[in-house]
């Protein structure tokens, strides 16, 4: 969420950048200022009020005390009548308040300079790009074939217990699972990321935190008789583990990292792209999470953008790194880097990361502060990525990696799979 202050003082340029995201922002930002004004236009009047009875409160005591009754009867029927008009005030004052908050919550959060302008993914800057395999032969499979071939994903079975979009995986494909899963894990935690296992579920303070409610709520699964949320990512529990949190300095940087299942409904998505394990509604990722500083948190992006580069290199995936433009980036995030891996059969790019600093626009929502060497709380920057999501990064190994004898396992995967070729 943004901040009052930087949508009064830095009205222009906060403007002029939500632009580059395609939101008008001036006539909300109107509505917002002139909420405000009449915000404290009432707590002026209520303060004023509450003066005039603590005033009175005491000239009370004074009268009855030198006698004069009737003057005091009059002060405490006044005091009566100025508590009554400070409740409609008070009243006043929350609905303005809420009014504007809601308002407030409508903006998404400012592009950081170096966001390009653009309307869509075809607009993404490419900011790096590995050499292209030599293609596959003509019989080569894509991946829900060789899935199939191999007996290591079902997905009519899936359909069969619960629909569309939740496979069931097998043998050598659970274990393919299970051996990313530690792998990623692994290379977190070896690079100083502290390990949590968090709900699969969350309430709604936990959504609106960081970013989903009220904007997402229809990509996620509601459970609604306890008005619990299904996760898309594990960014949020594990982010908001500190909300209402104040930390001290030398606590920062926070590193977590967590693996879930995740869960969306990917309302809308149909046709080719959404074959096999193109775009699940369950799959499996590893997430890390950062709490910074905010003159730290630029440098710490780059330092995660680059720890889940030397994964997909290890993975021995082609890949590319892009950074998204105003109208593809969410409406969380500052400055998004996506990671894409070159799918051989189908002969497209497939996303399998996002590494995102939203500076304080989760830590507004969150009231997640720290306090500096001044000892006043200030809020933080978040940061998140996935490190990795699994279902394309599957569908890049398996079909990237075929082979007439069998689908061969990268060296540094194996170690965690314990075989080396799908056969």
């Amino acid at each position: 969420m943004l901040t009052l202050k930087q949508l009064r003082e830095d009205k222009e340029n906060t403007i002029a950048r939500l632009a580059v995201k395609g939101v008008d922002a001036a006539p909300i930002i109107a509505q917002i200022e002139a909420e405000d004004d009449r915000r404290k236009a009432i707590q002026q009047k209520l303060d004023a009020s509450l003066a005039e009875q603590n005033a009175l409160a005491k000239e009370i005591g004074k009268l009855f005390g030198s006698g004069r009754k009737e003057e005091a009867e009059a002060a405490k029927a006044k005091v009566s009548s100025l508590k009554e008009a400070s409740k409609t005030l008070e009243e006043q004052l929350r609905e303005a308040t809420e009014h504007m908050n809601a308002l407030i919550v409508t903006l998404p959060n400012v592009p950081a300079a170096i966001v390009p302008e653009g309307k869509s993914a075809e607009d993404n800057l490419v900011v790096k790009i590995t050499d292209l395999p030599d293609p596959l032969p003509a019989d080569a499979l894509p991946h829900w074939e060789l899935a199939k071939k191999y007996g290591i994903i079902d997905f009519e079975l899936g359909v069969k217990l619960t629909g569309a979009g939740f496979p069931v995986y097998k043998g050598q494909g659970a274990a393919l699972q299970r051996g990313l899963i530690s792998m990623f894990l692994d290379r977190n935690t070896r690079a100083g990321y502290t390990e949590v296992m968090p709900p699969l579920m969350v309430n709604e303070a936990s959504g609106f935190g960081t970013g989903q409610l009220p904007d997402k709520e229809g990509q996620m699964y509601h459970v609604t008789n306890d008005n619990f949320y299904l996760i898309p990512t594990a960014e949020v529990p594990v982010t908001n583990i500190y909300r209402d949190v104040i930390l001290d300095e030398d606590t920062l940087p926070v590193c977590l990292t967590a693996y879930t299942p995740c869960f969306r409904r990917e309302a809308g998505s149909y046709g080719k792209d959404v074959r096999g394990l193109n775009r699940l509604h369950q799959f499996d990722k590893v997430e890390i999470v950062r709490i910074e500083k905010p003159e730290n948190s630029y440098r710490a992006l780059d330092e995660m953008v680059a720890h889940v580069e030397s994964i997909v290199k290890e993975l021995e995936l082609p890949y590319r790194i892009l950074r998204l433009c105003g109208g593809d980036i969410s409406f969380t995030s500052a400055l998004t880097y996506d990671f894409e891996v070159w799918s051989a059969a189908q002969k497209r790019w497939l996303e399998v990361s996002s590494v995102s600093n939203f500076e304080t626009f989760q830590a507004n929502r969150l009231k997640l502060r720290y306090r500096d060497t001044s000892r006043k709380p200030q809020l933080a920057h978040t940061l998140n990525g996935s490190s990795l999501a699994l279902p394309r990064i599957v569908a890049a190994l398996l079909e990237n990696n075929q082979t007439p004898e069998g689908i061969r396992i990268p060296a540094a995967l194996a170690k965690f799979t314990g075989f080396d070729m799908i056969k």
